[in-house]
């Protein structure tokens, strides 16, 4: 039986990782783009769906615009995300505050008063705003190294 040379063990790991590591890349990538393209159809169908929904009503509500607003900004989070590798952390944003916004008028539309619940759901807003403001000026103020994009 003969002994491995330390230096030929590493040469046959180097020779796999060299393998191995743009093969998993691809695969992961591969992935990637299957995914995104998944979530955008699911979301086209989605909007498309709620849409011939909508049709079907005499009226169009705020609700049913902020829902249409909300696959819109999801859709351009995908698009932005299939082309730049960067998930757009802002527009995740959007979309929350379009749906507390459509909670809010949820709850005024069935309650018909103001309480403490739609007090809390304005503050995330307010929150949710403050942090979106917070994002952009550090984006601006400390930009990354790698991005090409203003998010």
């Amino acid at each position: 039986m003969s002994e491995s040379n330390p230096k030929d063990i590493k040469n046959i790991e180097h020779r796999i990782e060299s393998w191995l590591i743009p093969t998993g890349n691809l695969f992961v990538s591969l992935f990637h783009r299957i995914a995104l393209f998944g979530i955008g159809a699911a979301t086209v169908w989605a909007a498309g769906m709620s849409f011939a929904e909508m049709m079907q009503k005499p009226y169009a509500s705020v609700q049913d615009l902020l829902l249409l607003f909300i696959y819109l900004e999801i859709g351009a989070m995908v698009g932005i995300y299939f082309k730049t590798n960067h998930m757009p952390v802002r527009f995740l944003i959007y979309i929350a505050i379009t749906a507390v916004t459509r909670l809010i008028i949820d709850l005024v539309g069935t309650k018909h008063e103001a309480d403490m619940g739609i007090l809390l759901m304005g503050i995330t807003i307010f929150v949710l705003a403050l942090a979106n403001a917070l994002i952009r000026y550090a984006s601006n103020k400390f930009p990354s190294k790698s991005d090409t994009h203003n998010e």
